[in-house]
């Protein structure tokens, strides 16, 4: 009696799709009490992109999708599952973007849906491609990290509105029997007790579609800045010492770090603890901002577009955001040299 191999899920390809409009620094300095200094020197961002009022998250999605596939070299028509992680779907909350991105890309009669896990979305979407590749049920799955920010961004608020951006990230993760071509491991968890730390208030069952909803702006972004930073640190540097620790792998033999883009303090905190040096550590934020789902794979695009990532080479992935969510991955990057 034959037994079939082992299947394993492999990272295939990347692309990203980056809004042309740049909401600089400066620009802010005339809408919202601020400076470029202070931005600067608190978050590390310079400036972020801003899609136009016809771009919806499902276009930025579907466009970073079709460079992802084709890179991948293969079809639509290949992909057998579409997911997609965003908090600022087109629809709150049917029907999914992702339902509206398999549409946009022509992938018809193909399961698909959308997942919440803000910024950790993308590497919690890596855990459920995983398991969906390794359990046999799916060969090709895409997975989709898009956020159009600006839309739940209230521009008023100098807290929030220096820090995100909008943007999207697509990967193909394909089915492989050679176990090197394999993730080596993916860590995701949540403690929803912090809730309260990153939410959007409306619309929902909570507060339901109001005039005291938009007078209030509880349709846009509130966050906890000093703690949800605190608690980032701790929580990131935690969660890679224990991924590295579990596959007996050395910060060192790490070519490529790629941390949620959030902010350039919070980087460095945890690439410092990890005693990486500069060239190991994947830093974008300065140009994109927090880009929340899309942060991870546009970071991943950028260094795959400028030549610096190459097949076979490691990647060490990490995540934290509202839920609160967080997440690391360990896997190789089986895409084609651009």
């Amino acid at each position: 009696m034959s037994h079939a191999k082992p299947v394993y899920a492999s990272f295939r390809s990347i692309g990203a799709f980056i809004p042309e409009k740049i909401l600089s620094n400066n620009d802010l300095e005339s809408m919202v009490d601020t400076t470029d200094e202070w931005i600067t020197k608190r978050t590390g961002i310079k400036e972020r992109r801003i899609a136009s009022d016809d771009e919806n998250t499902s276009d930025m999605g579907a466009k970073a999708s079709q460079i992802a596939i084709d890179r991948a070299g293969i079809s639509n028509k290949d992909i057998d599952l579409v997911i997609c992680a965003t908090v600022t779907p087109d629809y709150f909350n049917m029907p999914s973007t992702a339902c509206i991105i398999s549409d946009k890309l022509g992938i018809r009669n193909v399961q698909a849906f959308d997942i919440s896990a803000a910024c950790s979305g993308f590497v919690y979407l890596l855990s459920l491609a995983k398991a969906f590749i390794e359990s046999g049920m799916k060969k090709n799955v895409l997975i989709i990290g898009a956020e159009k920010f600006s839309s739940i961004i209230d521009y008023t608020d100098r807290g929030t509105c220096i820090l995100f951006g909008d943007g999207a990230g697509a990967s193909v993760i394909s089915a492989t029997t050679n176990k090197d071509e394999g993730f080596v491991d993916v860590h995701a968890s949540a403690d929803g007790s912090y809730a309260d730390f990153l939410v959007t208030p409306a619309p929902g069952t909570i507060n339901p579609v109001s005039q005291k909803v938009i007078d209030e702006g509880l349709n846009f972004v509130q966050m906890k800045g000093n703690e949800t930073f605190k608690l980032a640190v701790k929580t990131l540097t935690k969660d890679v010492k224990d991924i590295l620790r579990k596959n007996e792998i050395d910060s060192k033999d790490i070519p490529h770090f790629i941390p949620h883009q959030a902010n350039y303090r919070i980087i460095k905190a945890v690439g410092d603890a990890l005693k990486m040096n500069k060239e190991q550590v994947v830093v974008t934020v300065e140009k994109y901002g927090n880009t929340s789902a899309a942060s991870i794979p546009m970071a991943i695009n950028d260094i795959y577009e400028s030549g610096r990532l190459k097949k076979g080479e490691m990647m060490l992935l990490d995540t934290f955001g509202g839920g609160l969510t967080w997440a690391s991955a360990l896997l190789p990057f089986e895409g084609n040299n651009i």
